[in-house]
């Protein structure tokens, strides 16, 4: 990571004529964009069909904060040449502004109590599931400090519930974690799971929902990067495939 250039980077973006919310492409994407690539002639590259967001020397790079499965045939017309490494965007560390539809006025900032993880991936990487075994795509996921404004024009009296996103401004990246392959999930596993587990120890290990936590281990059984040993009761009862269980 390069913490001097993000931030160049996010200056320059946000001195940029007309301000928060009225330039052509939202600011988290096009940061990431120049961050991940400065040579803008990589950018919006047209492989047949589908617009790249980043190509260069046969390995495209996507960003996609979420909606996997929009892109599902897009990213397989891709994977038929290209090695393609998916960028996920995740906020670790989000501040909350409020702005007013009516008058502009934003409110100052507060530390939102959402605190996102790598593991978020596996809400999306179920939506793409028949393409995960392609060995020319990898995920790049990218944790982020990040400055959030939302348009104060929902359905409650505080016009808070509902309301719309305006705006997302990256202040820093905090972390990366690379998925290249079955051995990278580990990255993504509780690393205080019994040797063999339920869904439940996973949902209790990784602090999220027992469906998450199936919807995880649905996602890391088709990889490899875990196994099925069993059941108990009506549990069925995994363990991590050999190859992690020797690293």
């Amino acid at each position: 990571m390069d913490e001097l250039l993000f931030s160049w980077l996010r200056e320059e973006r946000l001195d940029a004529p007309g301000g928060i919310g009225t330039l052509g492409e939202k600011t988290q994407h096009a940061l990431l964009k120049r961050y991940l690539e400065p040579n803008s002639l990589c950018y919006e590259a047209r492989i047949g069909p589908y617009v790249a967001d980043i190509a260069k020397n046969g390995c495209i790079t996507e960003i996609q904060s979420r909606g996997f499965s929009a892109m599902k045939k897009k990213l397989e017309y891709f994977l038929q040449e290209w090695d393609v490494t998916v960028v996920y965007p995740v906020a670790q560390v989000k501040w909350l502004c409020w702005v007013d539809p009516e008058t502009g006025a934003i409110s100052p900032r507060r530390r939102s109590p959402q605190r996102g993880r790598a593991m978020d991936l596996f809400g999306e990487l179920v939506c793409i599931k028949p393409l995960l075994r392609r060995p020319n795509l990898h995920f790049r996921v990218l944790l982020l400090e990040v400055e959030e404004y939302r348009l104060k024009n929902g359905w409650s009296a505080d016009g808070k519930k509902g309301s719309t996103r305006y705006e997302r401004i990256p202040l820093g990246v905090a972390e990366e974690v690379y998925i290249g392959g079955p051995h990278d999930y580990r990255r993504l596993i509780p690393a205080d799971l019994p040797e063999v587990f339920s869904s439940r120890d996973f949902s209790r290990c990784g602090a999220v929902s027992l469906s998450f936590a199936q919807t995880a281990l649905n996602v890391l059984r088709h990889v490899g990067a875990v196994e099925q040993t069993g059941k108990r009761g009506n549990l069925l009862l995994y363990r991590l495939s050999p190859a992690l269980q020797l690293s």
